[in-house]
């Protein structure tokens, strides 16, 4: 019997994550989406749920009652991590998504809203913390470990043994290399290559990232 899921934030990433679901059912999941939650929908994004077939339910705080599954469709780590602190303690769990498309290896470890969207490539002994999202095409290394509400964007790169901390945001076509740490709340611009450990609330960008 397919299990019901919301999906929170009527956005761009939402909708994609929407997509996710529809391929994994596809690929012999079983989830059934009830709709979006978002506090405050525009209404292109409005537009965008009835071109899928789908539907804005409510606000987020109607997740409370509704017996169901949750994923945070924000691509914003900060955002995210403001939406989760309201919505975990509710009690509903919050679902593992994995395109059919992404891999994922040996003895790696996916926390509760994890998402990996098509192209990801996890490859073993990775940590994956609450509510991370992996996005198109990129990759993360042997042994690298994602706290919390990481955002890793389209075609980025995180190498082995790197330590990622909460919150951050790593930039399309952005390189960290092996075994660096980026701290807290940074961001690691589109396109850069870290070389050296970046400090926690940082922004970083360029070729070596600065």
């Amino acid at each position: 019997m397919p299990e019901p899921i919301v999906v929170v934030g009527c956005g761009g990433h939402g909708r994609e994550i929407f997509g996710i679901i529809a391929a994994v059912n596809d690929a012999g999941g079983a989830w059934k989406v009830l709709g979006f939650l978002d506090d405050a929908p525009a209404e292109p994004n409005l537009r965008g749920l009835d071109r899928l077939g789908t539907a804005w339910l409510g606000p987020n705080a109607l997740l409370a009652d509704l017996d169901t599954a949750f994923v945070i469709g924000i691509g914003d780590p900060r955002i995210r991590a403001r939406v989760a602190a309201e919505l975990d303690p509710l009690g509903r769990p919050a679902a593992r998504l994995v395109h059919p498309a992404a891999t994922v290896g040996l003895d790696s470890e996916l926390a509760g809203g994890v998402v990996l969207f098509a192209g990801a490539r996890i490859t073993t002994n990775v940590t994956l913390g609450r509510h991370v999202h992996v996005n198109q095409n990129a990759t993360v290394g042997h042994d690298a470990v994602l706290a919390d509400f990481v955002q890793v964007n389209p075609q980025a790169a995180v190498s082995g043994g790197c330590r990622i901390g909460r919150e951050v945001l790593v930039g399309t076509n952005a390189a960290i290399l092996q075994g660096r740490t980026v701290g807290d709340s940074s961001t690691v611009g589109a396109g850069a290559c870290v070389v050296r450990e970046v400090p926690a609330g940082r922004t970083v960008k360029g070729v070596p990232a600065a």
